[in-house]
């Protein structure tokens, strides 16, 4: 018992610090500092919109129709008089929440068929990755279409739509990450010790090959967050009168050459949200990186 909690406590502090270096690489990183923040700011605003919003984002004011960017409407109005300021702020609650839910949703699937196949190998590695190979030679974006048109608009089905068109990136990422340490000492151990297969995959497997999961993970809500402003644009995802910034882009793309505002001022605020994740996708794969590690 003494000897266990000898190398708790040793254990404990290696764990710490490892962190800590990690944290130091990812805040040394301007880029991703910068990411960081903006994306903060970002999910502050669509958290606050409620309070933020200084109109309702339904509400219609023929009078100030096309009305440009001024005090009163910082972003102008859209064809129906509706505020463009609180709209985007309501935007980026259907963005974000497109973004994350159809990427954990991905990733997590992800994680559990890419493990299985790792794991096991034989043919249930060959027959998953030859159904994967089939779903990755259809490009993403028609895929999403795909699945979008068969199951119709609306926010739950344009997350699953992504979430199914995203899966065969993360099978491939944790699949590969497994493969390279399948035969490492301690799984070996593990087995030696009667460990289960889906304890040995859960405690052993998945914690020691989760940074490139995390780092797709980031900069692929950024895809997603684009493929989602995509298919609304198009009409296939968010329906009116939901402001998601795709639907918000094609109500304004009739007005692009009179009236810039309305097309500039969602187009500014998904290309700030899609920056800032990428930023912070690249400074996770450099904090994450084994070979900067000392």
């Amino acid at each position: 018992m003494p000897e266990a909690a000898a190398l708790n406590t040793a254990a404990a502090p290696r764990k710490n610090s490892l962190f800590r270096q990690i944290l130091k690489r990812f805040l040394n990183n301007r880029g991703a500092t910068i990411g960081t923040i903006i994306l903060i700011i970002i999910v502050f605003l669509a958290i606050l919109a409620p309070y933020i919003a200084p109109y309702d984002y339904t509400q219609m004011n023929l009078a100030d129709k096309l009305a440009r960017p001024s005090s009163q409407h910082l972003f102008g109005c859209d064809d129906l008089g509706r505020d463009i300021f609180s709209r985007v702020l309501y935007g980026a609650r259907y963005s974000l929440l497109i973004g994350f839910a159809a990427t954990a949703l991905s990733a997590v699937a992800g994680v559990a068929i890419g493990s299985l196949c790792g794991y096991y190998g034989g043919w249930l590695d060959d027959v998953v990755m030859r159904l994967i190979d089939i779903v990755q030679s259809i490009p993403n974006m028609l895929l999403a279409i795909l699945v979008a048109t068969a199951l119709g608009t609306g926010l739950k089905e344009t997350i699953i739509a992504l979430a199914i068109s995203n899966l065969p990136n993360y099978v491939r990422i944790i699949r590969g990450s497994i493969l390279s340490i399948r035969k490492v000492e301690y799984l070996d151990a593990a087995q030696m010790d009667n460990a289960g297969t889906f304890k040995i995959i859960l405690r052993h497997l998945i914690p020691n090959t989760l940074a490139p999961v995390i780092v797709q993970a980031t900069m692929g809500m950024a895809h997603v967050i684009t493929s989602a402003a995509g298919l609304s644009f198009i009409g296939l995802g968010v329906p009116p009168p939901a402001p998601e910034w795709g639907a918000l882009l094609s109500g304004a793309r009739n007005f692009i050459r009179g009236y810039p505002h309305m097309i500039i001022c969602p187009g500014i605020a998904l290309v700030l949200t899609v920056l800032s994740l990428n930023l912070m996708g690249d400074g996770l794969r450099d904090a994450l990186d084994p070979k900067l590690k000392k």
